[in-house]
């Protein structure tokens, strides 16, 4: 008997925030699915950073344009995993991994000269484990990464109240 997983895997602080607050997500798994994402991120940084050796040199971001760029984009990323991941129209469906990568692929094509366009506060802790992302700035993208998945959680159930 196949196993179904009805919630699928989201490695992205603001989206688990963005599918909590859409209430997708149960209050006792925020915490701990947060604390994992992070965890991962970093222990990947590390082995990626073992493994290339020579650090590179951090980003060096203006803060107004790596505000909007990361909150505009995790509003995006997170409106699309809300809408093809958790919505009744789209259970069972095949297609949403390829729409939330052509989502982040966009999003980075569009402004990751401007932020790095991480979209997920866990990957941008990633960047600054790699010395890719100014360590300073990390709280910008935690701020600003989790906004951007709140308002499209809010967006998203204003306009589909019925979801």
């Amino acid at each position: 008997m196949p196993v179904v997983i009805s919630q699928g895997g989201h490695f992205n602080p603001a989206v688990t925030v963005a599918v909590w607050l859409r209430g997708k997500c149960d209050t006792k798994d925020v915490v701990p699915y947060i604390l994992c994402q992070v965890v991962g991120a970093v222990l990947g940084a590390v082995a990626v950073s073992w493994m290339r050796g020579k650090a590179a040199a951090p980003g060096d971001f203006e803060l107004s344009k790596l505000i909007v760029a990361e909150t505009l984009g995790t509003f995006a990323l997170a409106w699309v995993v809300l809408n093809v991941a958790t919505t009744k129209a789209n259970v069972n469906n095949s297609f949403y991994g390829a729409a939330i990568g052509v989502t982040v692929t966009a999003g980075a094509c569009a402004v990751g000269s401007l932020s790095g366009a991480a979209f997920n506060p866990a990957v941008a802790t990633a960047a600054v484990a790699m010395n890719m992302i100014k360590g300073s700035q990390l709280w910008a993208y935690w701020v600003f990464c989790i906004a951007g998945g709140g308002a499209a959680a809010y967006v998203f159930n204003k306009m589909k109240a019925d979801e």
